[in-house]
């Protein structure tokens, strides 16, 4: 089972800078192409999807396939204008969803 989710936003910014985002989420991310000791295969279960929303709107999303390694790691870069919160959501094939949050001050 998936730990808590870790994300990294910075405390505060100016109107109009780009921030930088970084996040990491503890899965296994199984294929469904792996035996277990028993010789039965394990089920697939992988992170499939991941979305990122700013005050509501969404500003990053990316949709991994089977080729992505476990505890999948993101960076990537948001402009924000006003102070709010970041929405994080990742999505597995079995259907659980994973969120997580951080606030930023735009002064």
């Amino acid at each position: 089972m998936p730990k808590k989710p870790h994300v990294r936003v910075p405390k505060i910014a100016r109107k109009g800078e780009v921030v930088p985002i970084k996040t990491k989420i503890d899965h296994p991310m199984e294929t469904g192409w792996r035996k277990g000791k028993d010789g039965t295969p394990v089920p697939r279960n992988r992170i499939n999807r991941f979305v990122c929303a700013f005050n509501g709107e969404e500003v990053f999303k990316s949709d991994f396939d089977a080729g992505v390694a476990a505890d999948p790691y993101l960076a990537f870069f948001v402009k924000v204008e006003e102070s709010g919160a970041f929405e994080f959501t990742w999505v597995e094939d079995e259907g659980r969803t994973f969120t997580r949050s951080a606030s930023i001050l735009v002064t």
